[in-house]
């Protein structure tokens, strides 16, 4: 423990315990006597600590403070730095060097740089740079769409300030540009890239925005209106995938004994259902209400996953295998 924590444990004795003995800092402290005087000299004198030896109590406490989560009479003062130790700065570091892995467009970067800098000037009281966090973890993403940073930002504004958005927006599945007025919900980060879930109202339902798709994102001095969790979960949120839909239907897949291995400690639903059988196949249950994702999902596995039901969905991964056949079957161009 370097100096300016054991100052910040210090502090924090003195504040939750109200009067701390001479030995009862030492043994939390697990410094020399000499060590301790020197630290509560160098608190008072130079950083203008109010502490003070109360002989009736038989220990230091802080000038003026009687109660738990009274007020601190006397000087101010400030004790350096963060109050984090070593390894809370590597976490934190940590945390930054993930989270900058997930955040590709680098969407958050401007706004957390300055705690960034702050962290990595305190690194030197650690045994680690920055820099090291930055090697020995490695973040790999694949499939982010480009964000633009402007609209991004709009979006996140009015959500938080529940303020309505003129959107002109981007369906790539039809190719079809349209301009909604919606009341923004929440922002969902999921598989790489942004998602708004929002009621539009201009089909008078929930529906959910792919943030990159948003051309133009313009902030309305409108009310947005609100909907309860449980109802934004129960359209958008209760299937399987992004996609939204009430209308459950329950996928059953089998899959193999080597796939099983993965695949049975796998989350793929909240809600769903899982057990090995005995020739160390795993059967997974789960609910879904638009079929496009779990379809993709389903062909990365191959002939190592089985769809047992529902016959609509097992027709669709056959559909799209034999197309795929098909289209291998062709002659290749000259």
């Amino acid at each position: 423990m370097d100096r300016t924590e054991r100052f910040y444990k210090i502090d924090q004795l003195l504040t939750e315990r109200l009067v701390v003995p001479f030995d009862g800092l030492l043994a939390a402290l697990e410094i020399s006597r000499a060590t301790l005087k020197r630290d509560l000299l160098y608190l008072r004198d130079r950083l203008n600590a109010p502490i003070v030896w109360d002989r009736a109590a038989g220990g230091y406490r802080y000038a003026g403070q009687a109660a738990p989560g009274g007020l601190r009479a006397g000087a101010r003062f400030e004790l350096p730095g963060l109050w984090f130790n070593a390894q809370e700065i590597h976490a934190l570091l940590t945390m930054r060097h993930l989270l900058a892995g997930l955040d590709r467009g680098g969407l958050l970067g401007p706004h957390v740089q300055p705690l960034m800098a702050r962290l990595n000037g305190l690194m030197g009281t650690a045994d680690d740079s920055a820099e090291e966090v930055r090697k020995r973890v490695r973040v790999i993403g694949m499939a982010a769409r480009k964000l633009d940073l402007a609209q991004f930002e709009r979006v996140g504004s009015a959500l938080l300030r529940r303020k309505r958005l003129l959107l002109t927006y981007h369906a790539r599945g039809s190719g079809e540009v349209s301009e909604r007025e919606v009341s923004p919900q929440r922002l969902v980060h999921y598989r790489e890239n942004w998602y708004l879930d929002a009621w539009c109202h201009l089909r008078c339902g929930l529906r959910n925005f792919s943030v990159d798709a948003i051309e133009r994102a313009e902030i309305l001095e409108k009310p947005a209106r609100s909907l309860v969790e449980k109802t934004l979960n129960k359209t958008l949120g209760a299937g399987y995938g992004i996609f939204s839909g009430s209308r459950l239907q329950w996928a059953r897949l089998r899959f193999s004994p080597e796939r099983s291995r993965w695949v049975a400690s796998e989350r793929w639903h909240p809600r769903q259902k899982g057990h090995l059988e005995a020739d160390g196949a795993f059967l997974l249950e789960l609910p879904y209400a638009d079929d496009r994702e779990l379809v993709m999902d389903i062909l990365k596995y191959g002939p190592d996953c089985e769809v047992l039901g529902p016959d609509a969905l097992r027709r669709r991964v056959c559909e799209q295998v034999a197309a795929t056949q098909a289209l291998y079957r062709q002659p290749t161009p000259a």
